[in-house]
């Protein structure tokens, strides 16, 4: 029997009574250092609140088949197989008029043996600006979404309003698309949702976590606002070459900097753990690429075993949502399997026991 079988309080106690106090010790090092069980010190198991925050652990998830043709659904249950776990949170995407979930996306909700829940992205200023939908141009499009949720799924499920909305800046006075915008229409959105009775979305932001934009003078006007946020959530991704851009560990792609003096910005989780103390960390999207030349084959893997170190000394972080696709905007390649060495990295990550958290 191994030490992480004893998940019992007798159990425990009858072992320690047999075993010598260097033992002991020693097995405790090694919980520490491969992260332990999922559960409290107290030994229960981890579980979720209302707001799907779990009481330990974390919540592990995927956004599979991006940028591609086959269906959001069939690409998560192959990114399941090849990495050996079922994915918590199941990342999707709607725009505009789409009603969401839809019965494929509620159907991965259902089925008892591989609990999920689900992180739906809405653009819903989608062909018009975050300015309009403030000021209530597309409250019909909110009210029609909120009466089909309440009809069709009461779950809770991770909201994100406009992921990444940096890269849709527009600072100009009178754009409609100025930062200060986002934070209204997402305000908007929220405070609808709720009047219209939708109790079961967990608002989740989602930021791009790219230098220029976090230096740039309107970086900090996004933020809608403590009232509405529930998650402060982050897409970020890292390049496994070797003094690449963007290279580096875990703790790169969750608190990297423009590396000069002149930044005031120090780094997304330190920036998050500090101004909104208390708010679960989302990694909401993240994913390992690799620009060498010539893939090397253990470039990610090396990546990818800095993981859970890492992660250890970022108690914040709350859910970990991979993004795979085999080809994004830039032509990366982010698939965990591109190698076999990529994939047996990411199965030791996939199978730590952190990530045994209980979806209710």
């Amino acid at each position: 029997m191994t030490f992480a079988a004893l998940n019992s309080d007798r159990i425990r106690r009858a072992v320690r009574r047999l075993l010598p106090v260097g033992v002991l010790a020693a097995a405790a090092l090694v919980g520490a250092t491969t992260g332990g069980t999922a559960a409290s010190a107290a030994g229960a198991p981890c579980t979720v609140d209302a707001k799907l925050v779990p009481s330990c652990g974390v919540l592990w998830g995927a956004a599979a088949g991006g940028f591609s043709d086959v269906p959001r659904d069939e690409a998560l249950k192959t990114f399941e197989r090849k990495t050996g776990r079922t994915a918590a949170i199941y990342h999707t995407y709607h725009k505009g008029n789409e009603l969401f979930p839809t019965k494929d996306e509620v159907a991965m909700t259902a089925d008892p043996a591989r609990p999920r829940t689900l992180m739906l992205n809405w653009k819903v200023s989608y062909g018009t600006t975050w300015a309009k939908v403030a000021a209530g141009a597309q409250d019909a499009r909110i009210d029609r979404e909120a009466a089909y949720l309440k009809a069709n799924f009461t779950k809770p499920f991770f909201l994100v309003l406009h992921h990444e909305p940096e890269n849709d800046v527009n600072p100009k006075a009178g754009s409609g698309m100025t930062a200060k915008d986002f934070a209204a229409m997402y305000r908007h959105t929220i405070l609808r949702l709720r009047a219209a009775g939708v109790t079961n979305a967990v608002s989740t932001i989602a930021y791009m976590n790219y230098e220029k934009w976090n230096n740039s003078p309107w970086w900090a006007d996004l933020y809608p606002g403590d009232d509405v946020i529930d998650w402060i959530g982050v897409d970020s991704y890292l390049n496994a070459q070797p003094k690449g851009f963007h290279s580096g560990d875990f703790t790169s792609l969750m608190n990297r900097t423009t590396g000069n003096q002149t930044s005031k910005y120090p780094g997304f989780y330190t920036w998050a753990t500090t101004k909104h103390p208390g708010k679960p960390v989302m990694v909401a999207e993240w994913g390992v690429y690799d620009s060498s030349a010539k893939v090397a084959g253990v470039n990610k893997a090396n990546t990818f075993d800095t993981v859970l170190k890492n992660l250890a000394a970022m108690p914040a972080i709350k859910g970990l949502v991979y993004f795979e696709t085999a080809r994004d905007q830039s032509g990366h390649d982010i698939r965990v399997d591109d190698t076999p060495q990529a994939l047996t990295a990411f199965q030791r990550v996939a199978a730590d026991p952190r990530f045994n958290v209980t979806l209710k």
